[in-house]
């Protein structure tokens, strides 16, 4: 089963970038929108991970913070606070109430998924996942290689984040428009049709002589990692 994160947030607009990337990074996540509901989201289901806002309505970020390291279900669970109080005084409070990151809003996403990992890696190395399979497809993300069958398949930078993208949410069909996203970063400007030219340098290593295409085609829609491909 994937890991479980809990964001704790009143801000909407904040709570749908955060899903967003923590569902990228394989989380299954819920969300709790006041510190009273934190604590009972905590309980109802123990989260592998807490990203906690500092003002929150009726309980505090660090009082839920300090309850929920009381609770034997979150005790030993990483918390990440999210404040815009950057202060070194509100730095050092947040983490002596049991916090065990600490970033300022407004913050980068992917820096905070660089974080997530790192504490992940540290606190719950088996929710991180080191490999990716699909079919006779095989991807070790530590030695950043990927194998179809016996043969390594050798790709660029770009063709492996797309692979691993696919791989991260096989079946599900994805528009030059998500992929560029995903892939390229909302902060690059690249044509869509770009998606095209790395999904064929993509398709020609991966297939060699017999091999099924398992990379499937949706006319108006985008491109999928998809079983029935090969059927």
């Amino acid at each position: 089963m994937k890991p479980l994160a809990l964001i704790i947030e009143d801000e909407i607009a904040l709570t749908t970038l955060l899903r967003y990337n923590l569902e990228k990074e394989g989380f299954r996540v819920n969300e709790a929108h006041d510190g009273e509901e934190a604590l009972l989201r905590a309980k109802e289901e123990a989260p592998d991970l807490i990203l906690l806002d500092w003002m929150l309505p009726l309980l505090s970020g660090i009082e839920v913070c300090r309850q929920l390291r009381r609770l034997p279900e979150t005790k030993g669970v990483p918390i990440i606070m999210l404040t815009a109080r950057g202060e070194e005084t509100d730095k050092i409070r947040g983490l002596d109430s049991g916090a065990d990151d600490y970033m300022t809003k407004p913050f980068s996403p992917a820096e905070l998924v660089a974080r997530i990992r790192a504490i992940m890696r540290r606190s719950k190395p088996e929710t991180v996942t080191e490999s990716l399979s699909f079919e006779d497809i095989n991807m070790d993300l530590a030695a950043y290689k990927v194998y179809r069958g016996e043969r390594e398949v050798h790709l660029g930078p770009t063709e492996f984040k797309l692979l691993r993208h696919l791989m991260q949410n096989p079946g599900r069909v994805f528009s030059r428009e998500q992929l560029l996203d995903s892939v390229w970063g909302h902060d690059v400007y690249v044509e869509p049709r770009t998606v095209d030219v790395h999904i064929r340098r993509l398709r020609k290593v991966l297939n060699e002589g017999p091999e099924l295409d398992l990379i499937r085609t949706v006319r108006s829609a985008g491109y999928s990692l998809d079983r029935a491909q090969a059927a």
